[in-house]
């Protein structure tokens, strides 16, 4: 399968996630499983080859 793991500043928030959706304010992150999460954040880059999406928070989280 094709799902990924999202990190916000390297810690892991979420496994299994199948969408990501860039918004206004940061980025919709939904998962196989659960429920759609809004993370406050952009995304930093993202490995295919290790199913890996890295986020980076926004400056209104600090």
């Amino acid at each position: 399968m094709c799902q990924a793991t999202v990190y916000l500043d390297e810690e892991k928030i979420m496994e299994d996630v199948i969408w990501l959706e860039p918004t206004e304010d940061g980025v919709l992150v939904r998962s196989l499983f659960g429920e759609p999460k809004k993370v406050r954040g952009a995304i930093k880059g993202i490995d295919l080859l290790k199913h890996r999406v890295l986020l980076t928070a926004s400056k209104k989280n600090q």
